[in-house]
């Protein structure tokens, strides 16, 4: 089992910058690919970036640039850093860690983000 809590959302600006993190804790964290995923209202759920066990990155098209994805395995810990926001960054944003048939969400986090 892995759990996943999730910080840093809040209310920001346009163009304002925040930063989310992820904090693991269970199973050795540095063994499992780690994603970011948001879901606004009425609106499916989807992928935002992620991070493989190697630190390789991904990244959706509408945050490329803009959004960084990282981690330090020794805090057990995943971060999203967000710059350049925009309205329609406005969601829930949920962490997801995962290795093979195994996957782990966390509990989501408010991202707000004023025009």
């Amino acid at each position: 089992q892995v759990q996943l809590v999730e910080s840093g959302g809040g209310l920001v600006q346009t163009g304002e910058s925040l930063r989310l993190s992820c904090a693991a804790s269970g199973r050795a964290f540095s063994n499992y690919d780690g994603g970011w995923f948001r879901q606004a209202p009425r609106k499916e759920r989807e992928f935002v970036a992620s991070i493989d066990w190697r630190g390789s990155t991904y990244y959706s098209d509408s945050v490329k640039g803009r959004f960084t994805v990282s981690r330090d395995n020794a805090k057990n810990t995943g971060y999203l850093q967000m710059d350049s926001l925009k309205p329609e960054d406005t969601a829930v944003y949920y962490c997801k860690a995962d290795r093979g048939s195994s996957v782990f969400w966390g509990q989501g986090t408010q991202v707000t983000v004023s025009s």
